[in-house]
């Protein structure tokens, strides 16, 4: 986990407004899910296997160890799931070298964040290499905290990263807002006590209290965002 401001400096005294803004990578900021899914066909491929394409919705979202373990327990491969791991990575690494694509409205609403100073945090499963190589188009200094899948005891769809990142920047979850796009991260922003707004990104999810879902980040902004948290 890594941070750039001191908690202390977001702590609000009773305030019921927003406090924080946590976002997901993958398939939430950056149009990257595909290139995950790319990544474990190739690699399963060079092992012999050929995945079905309705495993897709099943990994999407999901910290490494699940998916991979879900993978090898469905094709039979003959691999470990931390020697997978680490194929997965490497061949998610070179799709990624050159940089990513943002997904639409995000560079907007990450701008709009940091002129109203909101503290705002990466949340994502995936591992601390590959979110460092992603910042670089995402860019370092959008964030005040970012929590990596492989630097915490349990990943999503456990809260834990959600109240790492509340309690990294000093915010009660309850008064945090959450973006997320698959329903294992949005698991883990609602166990976590977050309100939260869902992107669909490859399987779809459904509203419920205290969920919005939204067709992209365009559709979001920070009086949304507040509103959340406020109710009017």
């Amino acid at each position: 986990m890594t941070s750039t401001v001191p908690a202390s400096l977001f702590r609000t005294n009773g305030s019921s407004a927003l406090q924080a803004v946590f976002l997901d990578m993958d398939g939430t900021l950056v149009d990257t899910e595909g290139f995950w899914w790319d990544a474990e066909v190739e690699v399963f491929a060079d092992l012999g296997h050929r995945l079905d394409e309705a495993w897709r919705d099943i990994v999407v979202g999901g910290p490494m160890t699940r998916s991979a373990g879900y993978l090898i327990e469905s094709t039979g491969a003959d691999i470990t799931v931390a020697e997978l791991t680490v194929l997965l990575n490497e061949k998610f690494e070179r799709r990624i070298e050159r940089g990513v694509p943002l997904m639409p409205g995000a560079e907007r609403l990450l701008a709009e964040l940091s002129r109203h100073s909101i503290p705002t945090a990466l949340v994502s499963a995936s591992h601390r290499r590959i979110i460092d190589k992603v910042l670089h188009s995402l860019g370092h200094d959008r964030f005040a905290l970012t929590v990596a899948g492989d630097e915490v005891v349990r990943t999503k769809p456990h809260p834990e990263p959600y109240l790492t990142a509340a309690q990294g920047v000093g915010a009660d979850p309850v008064l945090c807002a959450v973006i997320e796009d698959t329903a294992t991260g949005v698991a883990a922003a609602e166990a976590a006590g977050c309100r939260v707004v869902a992107v669909p990104s490859v399987a779809p999810i459904t509203a419920s209290p205290g969920r919005v879902v939204v067709r992209s980040l365009e559709e979001v902004d920070v009086p949304f965002l507040r509103t959340l948290i406020t109710g009017i």
